[in-house]
């Protein structure tokens, strides 16, 4: 399987060259050269697998040729072993709500379903085999520890992790910032997501220091990640075995929701795909306005989504502007020079056959997560309640399922103020949020990062 960059169609590169660069040459990210569709007969074959085994015959399109299918299946079964749930993900219904759960890995986030395999990933494409990889990585919160629970004393490879200081929970940096080995390190930058992600995506595009420290990525840009997260919309969508099925997903930096819109594309038959947003609506405003315009980010109750650069919205402009690498190329000089782009109202309308978008603000999040223990007696994380409220904005779409991102304990002063109640620990976080936190807190600086990482690997 050979790939491309969304600007610049010549280049091509391998699985395991995209996997370690995780940013294409020039700002670009990478796609597949091609995308299986399946027929009907496949998805009927497919629905009888179990989650490991789906995710064995999904991931292999991608990487075929470099990892054996036996090889690709034993990797799986061993990244999730360690998950709660056998089958990695959960179903539940809650009232009407179809809730998909995605935090029974070992960071209560969607992120360790991705991060975990990942993690096995480095080790069998031997890419630190014979020199150390430095992967930096930006997180909003979750994506963080997942990282740090996947690569944790890992031969050869060091982890920086740059979060926004002050500007994720207090669970979720814990979490983060007290586990992990001698080859992590915690950054805590002053600024917000968008700053972190901006800083990795400089460091990349600078190549001398990208080559000098042997760099790789993680983040959501890493096409692995959005392959790994293409698996659990087949599987839910099959287990409930319906003909009418959207997705109501907490959208951020835009990878959860597109790998719906990758699995569709594979032949899924998806209806709608529903972005849930905070106030942080810039995902709201373009799919509804074609007006993509960063502005300010605010903080809000579901910290992991104060995102105002979607970072993976770039993979779906590809398609949206007749798979021009030029016309992407355009429209994100666009972005950088002026702050701003707008799409024409027939890119819109391409927009909207597959996705709606809806804002959720705090104090709604609050009643929900409220409603549902009073009505249900169980609670769910606040990015998790954006995507019932923004399902229960239609009426329309038949069935719904909503992504559950992460365990509610992960936010648990949210959850004292909407429900008047504290969560107790899950037991095998109690070791770990007790023990002394180690960060370093940076100021928003390219070179005091780069700084930063040159004297602890040298």
């Amino acid at each position: 399987m050979n790939y491309f960059s969304t600007r610049d169609k010549s280049l091509e590169f391998s699985f395991k060259d995209i996997f370690l660069r995780g940013l294409a040459p020039g700002g670009g990210l990478f796609l597949p050269a091609e995308i299986k569709k399946y027929s009907q007969e496949e998805l009927n074959n497919l629905s009888q697998l179990n989650y490991n085994e789906l995710a064995t015959e999904i991931i292999f399109n991608f990487c075929s040729g470099e990892i054996k299918k036996d090889e690709l299946s034993s990797l799986i079964q061993k990244s999730y072993s360690s998950f709660k749930d056998k089958e990695v993900v959960n179903i539940k219904k809650i009232g009407n709500i179809n809730l998909l759960e995605l935090y029974h890995g070992p960071t209560l986030a969607f992120k360790d379903i991705a991060m975990q395999v990942i993690g096995n990933m480095y080790d069998h494409l031997e890419v630190a085999k014979n020199k150390t990889v430095n992967v930096i990585v930006a997180t909003s919160g979750d994506t963080g520890s997942a990282a740090i629970a996947a690569l944790s004393n890992r031969k050869n490879i060091n982890l920086f992790v740059l979060h926004p200081h002050n500007k994720i929970s207090n669970i979720q940096r814990k979490i983060m910032t007290t586990i992990g080995g001698a080859n992590i390190y915690n950054i805590a930058i002053e600024g917000s997501f968008d700053d972190c992600q901006k800083i990795v995506k400089d460091l990349f595009n600078e190549n001398s220091f990208r080559s000098k420290i042997n760099m790789s990525g993680v983040n959501s840009i890493n096409w692995a990640r959005i392959v790994c997260q293409i698996v659990y919309y087949f599987y839910s969508f099959f287990r409930l075995k319906k003909n009418n099925i959207s997705f109501s997903v907490p959208t951020g930096n835009f990878g959860d929701i597109y790998a719906g819109y990758v699995a569709k594309k594979m032949g899924l038959p998806i209806n709608k795909l529903i972005v849930a947003t905070n106030k942080n609506d810039i995902l709201q405003r373009v799919i509804n306005t074609g007006e993509y315009k960063p502005d300010k980010v605010k903080a809000t109750i579901t910290p992991s989504m104060d995102i105002q650069v979607a970072s993976n919205f770039e993979r779906l402009l590809y398609y949206i502007l007749d798979e021009s690498d030029s016309k992407v190329g355009s429209v994100m000089n666009d972005l950088s020079s002026k702050s701003i782009f707008n799409l024409e109202k027939k890119e819109i309308d391409k927009i909207k056959k597959d996705f709606e978008a809806v804002k959720v603000t705090d104090e709604e999040t609050l009643s929900i997560i409220n409603e549902i223990y009073k009505e249900h007696q169980f609670i769910i994380d606040p990015h998790t309640a954006t995507g019932v409220g923004a399902a229960k904005s239609f009426n329309n779409l038949g069935d719904i399922v909503v992504i559950g991102t992460a365990h509610p304990y992960k936010f648990n002063d949210t959850i004292k103020k909407a429900i008047g109640k504290n969560l107790d620990s899950p037991e095998h976080l109690k070791l770990n949020i007790d023990k002394k936190e180690t960060f370093d807190i940076i100021r928003n600086s390219n070179s005091e990062v780069k700084n930063y990482i040159l004297g602890k690997i040298q």
